[in-house]
Parts: structure tokens; C-alpha cells; sequence
């Protein structure tokens, strides 16, 4: 399965040597692949999203006068990548915990062992007013047990 990963990376990589390089374009496809791969609060992704283009003219000045072959953008983008990459190779993807799990269990962290039935009981019925019924549970709760769950949930 990580070869699909490491081959997404691969092709990011070589969209870098296109003759049409387009860097927000890139950006973007590279951003959606990593966000896929490691989740959104990469910080792969944060320097993706840095990456730009300088045009201040003590920018363009200083590049001017060095005599580099090699685009410095793309030059640490590739670094990037090569290390994600790299990570891929000898690390494997890394494991994300999956979502409702987590809200699952910051539930049932907060929530006594009867509203956690009842949620579960409200979700296998086919009753169409779910979540009138679970919002009404939730409601019940006191503040500061549902302002500890949301915190937990807003921090990775």
C-alpha cells in the first residue's frame, strides 16, 4: 500500500522539472497528496504552503548575482519532498487515529455509561429524528464536561 504513497511523491517530484511549472498549481495538487497521506496538521504541508516566489528587489538582486542554475523555490521544495519521501520508505505512513474513534472515546471519557446507550441506541434506530434526539442528549450534558470534549477534540 505505501508504494501508491511513494509513488504520488515521486510524481510531485517530477511535475518540478516541468517546462509549464506552475507553483501554486503544484502547491496545491502536493498539498491535497500530503494531507491524504499524513493528515492536515502536517507540518510538510506548513512549508509547502510557505513556499513563494520573492520579487522584493533585494530579492531579485541577491539571485542575480550568484549565478545559481537551480530555481532556490523549487530547489527546497524538492528537499521537502525528498524527505517525505524518504520517511515514507524507511517509517511506512503514519497512523492516524481514525476520527469517530476519537470522538467516541472523549465521549464516553465525559459521559456516563447510560447517555453513551442511549446515543448508540438513538443511532441504531431508524427513527428520523436522530439528531434532534442525540443533540437533545448532548444538550443535557453539563457545560464544562462538553467544553472538555471539544477542547480535546480541537487539539491534535
Amino acid at each position: 500500500m505505501i508504494e501508491k504513497e511513494i509513488e504520488l511523491i515521486a510524481n510531485q517530484l517530477e511535475n518540478l522539472t516541468a517546462k509549464n511549472f506552475d507553483l501554486e498549481a503544484w502547491k496545491s495538487h502536493t498539498i491535497i497528496f500530503l494531507e491524504r497521506i499524513f493528515g492536515k496538521e502536517s507540518s510538510k504541508i506548513r512549508m509547502i504552503k510557505e513556499l513563494k516566489y520573492d520579487y522584493s528587489s533585494w530579492s531579485l538582486r541577491d539571485a542575480a548575482g550568484t549565478g545559481k542554475d537551480i530555481d532556490p523555490v523549487i530547489m527546497k521544495a524538492r528537499e521537502i519532498l525528498e524527505a517525505t519521501k524518504l520517511e515514507l520508505e524507511h517509517l511506512g505512513v503514519p497512523k492516524q487515529e481514525d476520527e469517530n474513534l476519537k470522538i467516541w472515546s472523549l465521549l464516553e471519557e465525559e459521559m456516563t455509561g447510560k447517555q453513551i446507550r442511549e446515543i448508540k441506541e438513538v443511532l441504531q434506530s431508524t427513527d428520523k429524528e436522530k439528531m434532534e434526539k442525540i443533540a437533545n442528549i448532548l444538550y443535557n450534558l453539563e457545560k464544562e464536561s462538553m467544553a472538555v470534549v471539544l477542547a480535546k477534540l480541537l487539539i491534535p
